[in-house]
């Protein structure tokens, strides 16, 4: 297996520069819901890091819930557009503030699937926090509410967000090199 620094081109976004956007998107959140409490809501799997990073700047009580949709096979840098609910809630969100909490929403199609079959639920509110919004691949306008950085259209990795299934748990965004990593796919019979 090859290592993140073999197909790495370039870190997008640091660790500190991470961390302290979602120190302030926390603070957001809890501005907005004082007074009240909020049940985020999870997509699995690019969005625990995240969750977890970010419920700890939350000081509004909360629950966590997680969704799991698929509409990526795995090692595609792109939807599939087939996007299907692999895991569902286990809480009731009727009258209750929601607040999606996704990795990266790129064409959208995927979390507007998730915004109408929460929307038929009966919340009080819903909203997204997303930590990367890819504008550039937008296909269906997404009402983002909390947005942690808007990155151009590049193959990102690490805080979350997989390469093939690998790399989730680096604290940083790093940007993958397509060239090195077709290379890297044929030496280790991935590709």
């Amino acid at each position: 297996m090859y290592s993140y620094q073999d197909v790495l081109s370039e870190v997008l976004i640091d660790e500190q520069t991470l961390q302290a956007r979602v120190k302030e998107l926390g603070k957001e959140i809890s501005a907005d819901y004082e007074g009240q409490d909020l049940v985020f809501v999870c997509i699995l799997r690019g969005g625990v890091v995240f969750l977890i990073d970010l419920m700890r700047h939350v000081t509004v009580p909360n629950q966590i819930e997680f969704m799991a949709v698929s509409s990526y096979g795995a090692g595609h840098r792109e939807s599939n557009g087939d996007v299907r609910i692999t895991y569902d809630l286990n809480t009731k969100i009727e009258g209750r503030n929601v607040v999606i909490v996704e990795d990266i929403v790129d064409s959208g199609n995927t979390l507007n699937a998730v915004i109408q079959l929460l929307s038929t639920r009966g919340p009080k509110s819903l909203y997204i926090c997303t930590l990367l919004d890819k504008e550039a691949r937008r296909e269906v306008d997404i009402p983002i509410r909390y947005r942690g950085f808007s990155i151009p259209d590049k193959f990102v990795y690490g805080y979350g967000l997989d390469l093939d299934e690998y790399f989730r748990n680096l604290p940083f965004i790093g940007v993958v090199d397509l060239e090195k990593l077709q290379i890297m796919k044929k030496k280790f019979g991935h590709g």
